[in-house]
This record gives structure tokens, sequence and C-alpha cells, in this order.
């Protein structure tokens, strides 16, 4: 696949109407609790590894909503990969920078990251950014993250089961917007977008903030089909 086969999974998507609009601002505010928030990330970790145990060391990968840059960017900076990590808020991302020195941060929308032209990857993760969409918007974005990514390349996707379409929930005292799938439709869509399912974890959480109800986490372990 040329350079230019890989740009284009937005063009067809029409953003009339995607507000994005106190989102990054949400989590600038929540940034210094949000590790104490969410502590003991066994499933992203563990998919982490699965990742790590697909590349050998040196490989590029793209940390799609970064966050703080823990656990999943360090894990994969000390695990002797390349990290370019991308997210909304600028707050998350200076706690990136501090975290993960030796990382790469970028402010960038998800639906402008084939411009930015940081890729091509050799495999990537997306642990709870897509879910940040409007359901219409996801099918684009794994099309993009399908396009950026290099021959059979990995993917480690997190997603909260859940079947609610930009969906506004109080999260640590601020409002933000969510979607879901229940498994079996979030299943299709990223098959639909090109990756084949090689796995699939499911775990129970609880997050630390009595605000934030408990969640079910589905992790998608995913190889690119050229």
């Amino acid at each position: 696949m040329s350079s230019t086969d890989r740009l284009g999974a937005y063009e067809d998507f029409d953003r009339t109407g995607i507000d994005r609009s106190g989102q990054a601002e949400a989590f600038d505010a929540i940034g210094n609790r949000y590790d104490d928030a969410f502590p003991h990330k066994e499933g992203q970790i563990a998919s982490g590894e699965w990742l790590l145990a697909q590349l050998p060391a040196g490989s590029h990968i793209l940390d799609l909503g970064c966050g703080t840059g823990l656990p999943t960017a360090r894990q994969l900076c000390d695990g002797g990969h390349r990290v370019t990590g991308t997210d909304l808020s600028p707050g998350m991302l200076k706690r990136s920078r501090q975290h993960v020195p030796e990382g790469s941060f970028h402010r960038v929308d998800i639906a402008d990251l084939e411009r930015r032209a940081l890729g091509p990857f050799d495999g990537a993760v997306a642990f709870f950014s897509l879910l940040m969409l409007p359901r219409q918007e996801i099918p684009f974005a794994l099309r993009m993250l399908h396009g950026q990514l290099r021959g059979e390349g990995p993917l480690a996707l997190g997603m909260v089961e859940s079947d609610v379409n930009d969906f506004s929930i109080p999260f640590l005292g601020h409002t933000v917007r969510v979607s879901g799938y229940l498994r079996d439709d979030l299943r299709k869509v990223v098959s639909d977008a090109g990756f084949e399912i090689v796995g699939e974890d499911t775990y129970a959480y609880a997050p630390a903030s009595t605000d934030v109800p408990p969640e079910i986490q589905i992790f998608l372990h995913c190889r690119r089909r050229p």
C-alpha cells in the first residue's frame, strides 16, 4: 500500500454536528486525579503485553488517546519501542511528557491524524479513546487506524461495553460524552474496518471514584488485514 493509499479514511465523513467542545477541557481539569481514580489497570497492561509480544524492539507504535502516558506509553517505551502518542487534552499531554520523556506526544484530533503524517506505524493501541467519539465516527476512525499501520500490524483496542451513542455522563465532577457497543456489535465494526480479531479479554472494572459507575471493559487484539 502506498503512502497516498493511507490517506483519506475521513474524506467521506460529514463532521457537521460533531462537537468536541468540553471533552478536552474536562480531561484538562481532571488530569491530576485521573490515575488515582482509575488504578489497577490490569486489563490495559495485559493488552499492552500482548502488543509487545507481537513486535521486534525498536518498532514505532501509535498510542491513540495517550492520556497521562501511564501505564501504556511508559510500558511500550520500557519494552524498547518508539512511541508516538496523541491526545486532544493539553493537560494530559503535559503529564505524558513528564511520565514518558523519551516519547513523542502531539495534540491531534483523531479526525486530523492522517493530515499530520506522524506514521506509518508498526502497531497501535487505542485504549478507551474511540469511546469518546459519536458512533457514526468510530468506523471512520478504525479505517484511519487501518491505513496508518504497516502490513499485518497489530492493534490493541480497549472499549467499555455499553449500548450508548454520544451519551453524556458525569465523570470526576465534569460531564463527558461517550459511545459504546455491545460486544457482538463491537466485533463487527472492528472486522468491517479491515481487522482480524485474534484475541479478546473482558474485565469487570470498578473505578476508585464513586461518581464513575462500574464497567465492563473489552480488550480486542487485532491484526490488520492488508
